[in-house]
């Protein structure tokens, strides 16, 4: 029929096809008919333990945010939050929000896995790696006005900032050099260039969601604004009836791989970023409901984490060896058991709490949470902290 592949685009685009096609393949390894991982559940209760013990070393009181880009801004103890809000204290709320989207959105858009060689030294601070140092070089930036095309007003990005910023510049402000390599920087300067393509400002996206004087909206249709208005900007990918799908990978398990039903959802930066939105939009007076609709993150932690737990076992060796591409079946299927099992892990999290999911929603427990748990389990695990798999990084989906 002429609207399948319409309906197939809607759906495919949103959490609920996520959630569902990631169970698809759990319930698959369950069976133990999967190619590249066995699922072994009598290591969920050992893995729930660990992440409850870093979350109560984390937030001893519970009080707990939601997992959003926020947090790295205030890495090493460093109030760069508080910086931020000082300079934009003059502003209207709605601008402030606006400012604070500028800076949040083209932060998620640079926080691609770095790599394990690359470092950001803090001027006059510290020095920090992986994500938090991507959060504080793009903090940096931001704040120098590297992101505007207007030298009076440096506290924002806007698209013609966004399409001139050079891949020099992005390097110098990445501190990039040849004994200081970042993966995937080409990769980054497409997503930011691509982002002043679609957008006027990243801040735009505020008024949007905030049109004919809506004061309420949820979680889902703040990730469907974000799909829309993003999805042009991802470099490669499957398109459907003409709609560029983004973070969407074939697997053979669920389908031929050249039909839709194969494909598997996974909008890790989109979700990532619809997280970080939550505050500054609640801040310009628009309240976002929902949260629990939205899925876990599908990243190197979460999913290292469920590895060296022992929850997701490979079934061959070089897994555990060799580097692979985003898009390979055994990412795709790593990715995909990630979602599923965070799911079992949030529940079981909540149990040993007593909580409710409206009291302790899974975007909590992933900052209490599994993506520390998954850090610290590697560093125990390996020199330097490495995840357990290897992804060949282009900068646009880890």
């Amino acid at each position: 029929m002429p609207e399948a592949p319409a309906a197939a685009v809607s759906y495919l685009l949103g959490p609920r096809a996520i959630r569902e096609r990631c169970q698809a393949l759990l319930e698959l390894g369950l069976a133990g008919q999967l190619e590249h991982f066995r699922v072994d559940t009598a290591r969920l209760p050992a893995v729930a333990d660990y992440v409850l013990e870093v979350t109560r070393e984390a937030y001893p009181s519970l009080d707990i945010p939601v997992h959003s880009r926020w947090g790295h801004f205030d890495v090493g103890g460093i109030r760069r939050n508080a910086e931020l809000e000082a300079r934009l204290a003059p502003l209207p709320p709605a601008e402030r929000a606006r400012a604070k989207l500028d800076l949040v959105v083209t932060s998620v858009l640079l926080d691609a896995g770095s790599g394990p060689r690359w470092k950001y030294q803090e001027p006059g601070g510290g020095t920090y790696a992986r994500s938090e140092g991507l959060a504080v070089a793009s903090f940096r930036m931001f704040l120098a006005g590297a992101f505007s095309s207007d030298p009076a007003h440096p506290l924002r990005a806007d698209a013609e900032g966004l399409r001139g910023l050079s891949l020099e510049a992005l390097a110098e402000g990445f501190q990039v050099t040849e004994d200081n390599p970042l993966d995937g920087l080409e990769g980054r300067l497409e997503l930011l260039h691509g982002l002043g393509r679609v957008l006027p400002r990243p801040g735009s996206l505020f008024d949007r969601l905030a049109a004919h004087g809506r004061r309420e909206v949820t979680a889902t249709q703040v990730l469907g604004q974000v799909l829309q208005s993003l999805g042009p900007i991802w470099p490669g990918r499957i398109t459907l009836d003409g709609v560029n799908l983004g973070d969407v990978w074939p697997h053979s398990a669920l389908g031929a791989l050249d039909h839709s039903d194969s494909l598997v959802p996974f909008h890790k930066l989109s979700q990532w970023l619809t997280y970080s939105l939550i505050e500054p939009l609640e801040e310009g007076g628009l309240h976002v409901t929902g949260l629990e609709a939205l899925t876990g993150l599908p990243e190197y932690r979460n999913g290292g984490l469920l590895v060296d737990g022992g929850v997701l076992v490979p079934r061959d060796e070089r897994l555990l060896t060799d580097a692979y591409k985003p898009g390979s079946e055994p990412i795709v299927e790593w990715r995909a058991l990630t979602v599923a099992l965070l799911d079992e892990v949030g529940q079981r999290v909540r149990e040993r709490l007593g909580m409710t999911a409206e009291q302790l929603p899974l975007a909590k427990v992933l900052q209490g949470g599994t993506w520390s748990a998954g850090r610290k389990l590697a560093a125990q695990k390996r020199p330097g902290g490495p995840p357990p798999i290897r992804i060949e990084s282009d900068g646009t989906v880890f």
